[in-house]
């Protein structure tokens, strides 16, 4: 991240697997996150898919990204890919 991105203020970063690049500068990157049933004390893992505008990296199904908050760019973009 460059100074630009640092002097914006706190923006959500999150770290996910690409799982679908068919669309032109918008992959689809599924986060996974864990957390304990508030009941039973299990460990569980949830999952989210987030839809991120990626426009220079040459990127393919399986490769793991981090993705930053961003202005909205269409109906579901709210996501850029960072590295």
């Amino acid at each position: 991240m460059d100074q630009a991105e640092e002097e914006r203020g706190n923006r959500k970063v999150k770290k996910g697997i690409v799982v679908s690049t068919k669309m032109q500068k918008t992959v689809v990157v599924k986060v996974e996150r864990t957390l304990r049933h508030p009941k039973y004390g299990k460990v569980i893992t949830r999952a989210k898919k987030y839809y991120a505008h990626n426009e220079s990296a040459p990127l393919k199904e399986g490769d793991e990204v981090q993705i930053m908050e961003t202005r909205p760019m269409s109906k579901l973009k709210r996501w850029r890919v960072v590295a």
